[in-house]
């Protein structure tokens, strides 16, 4: 009883959230896009921006380092990601600095069970000696309950195909991995102890971006209420986690970026009082791509290697806002004619050719 007592407190403490969701003054800001599973694409982003050594320690002191979510989902590094972060996060706390993880829908997915876009090595990663015993036991127990509610096969032949097909699509490690990132695990609990949104000077950061629904909601309102539907899935639906609006997933400053939303983006801005908002989510497969004349700036390349894309990230220092391409710093455009042309240039020069930005530059010269 006194270990069960001692685990539990233990979680509690790794689920504590921080409530603080505005940091003013910090000089230098590095951004990174969704990373997808793929720790090693996170350590070449984190290298270029010399927050970490080749030993993978924090060397970026006082640097606030802001990762938008997204960690795990699409690749099979998602266990080696989230410790090198958990590592990382202290480390940069020890030095002065910060490491903001902020919540993707697939950190909140993988708390949940939403497990459409997990690498089978996820499961991998987990696996244990007790892996197989484990896994019949939960076979055990979902014929039981599929007993209970009158939706066992008919037959021992449909019935031994259903338990092949249960046991392929839940590998070893399968239990483990579960136990580890639910709302009580020791990833899951860490996963809720961060926020979905912080501001940082006089930037906006957040996974997917802000819908109409949610412009005059504050920070703190929707980062305890994220906090608190993961804690309990019965709060899912409906919710902000899941939302098409909600911070987590809403796709619109990126695939409806136009005039119409103009006043929309306008009042999100001005309720939260900064310049810009930057954000992940929707893929670019080219490059960190300014939007509304840079007040949105979506930083999410394809980092992994299921996009394929190269390490790029944001870097906000004193009064300069620079994307870093391949190691090349490159200034990020302003609202003024063409400036936005002659950024994609510089990049397309920075990546290795034949760059898919080529290809887009050309769109963007044919529509004019």
């Amino acid at each position: 009883m006194r270990r069960r007592t001692f685990l539990l407190g233990a979680l509690a403490m790794a689920a504590s959230p921080d409530p603080q969701d505005d940091w003013q003054g910090i000089r230098r800001v590095v951004a990174v896009g969704d990373i997808h599973g793929d720790k090693d694409a996170l350590v070449a982003v984190l290298k270029m921006a010399q927050v970490i050594d080749d030993e993978e320690h924090w060397t970026g002191g006082a640097t606030h380092l802001v990762q938008l979510g997204d960690l795990p989902g699409r690749g099979p590094q998602t266990r080696q990601a989230f410790d090198l972060m958990m590592r990382l996060e202290k480390e940069a706390a020890a030095a002065g600095g910060k490491c903001h993880a902020l919540i993707g829908n697939h950190d909140a997915g993988v708390i949940y069970g939403d497990l459409r876009n997990t690498h089978p090595d996820e499961y991998g990663a987990f696996r244990t000696a007790d892996s197989e015993p484990r896994l019949q036991k939960a076979l055990d127990a979902e014929l039981a309950s599929r007993r209970s509610a009158s939706r066992v096969p008919p037959t021992a032949a449909e019935t031994e195909a259903a338990k092949t097909l249960w046991l392929a699509e839940h590998p070893p490690g399968f239990v483990e991995h579960r136990e580890a990132f639910g709302p009580s695990g020791p990833y899951g609990s860490w996963i809720r102890g961060h926020n979905s949104i912080v501001r940082i000077n006089d930037t906006l950061y957040l996974h997917g971006g802000i819908g109409p629904k949610y412009a005059a909601r504050g920070r703190t309102e929707l980062n305890n209420s994220i906090r608190r539907e993961l804690a309990d899935p019965d709060r899912l639906l409906p919710g902000v986690v899941t939302d098409p609006l909600g911070p987590l997933r809403y796709r619109g400053l990126v695939e409806e970026a136009g005039p119409a939303l103009e006043p929309h983006l306008q009042r999100v801005l001005r309720f939260h009082g900064v310049r810009r908002m930057v954000i992940g989510h929707t893929v670019t497969r080219t490059a960190i791509m300014p939007l509304f004349g840079s007040r949105v700036v979506n930083i999410d390349i394809g980092l992994s290697r299921f996009y394929g894309r190269p390490p790029a990230c944001l870097v906000l220092e004193n009064a300069s806002v620079q994307v870093l391409h391949r190691g090349t710093a490159i200034p990020l455009p302003g609202p003024t004619r063409g400036a936005e042309l002659e950024y994609l240039k510089a990049v397309e020069a920075a990546d290795v050719q034949p760059s898919p930005i080529t290809e887009l530059i050309e769109k963007r010269q044919g529509s004019k």
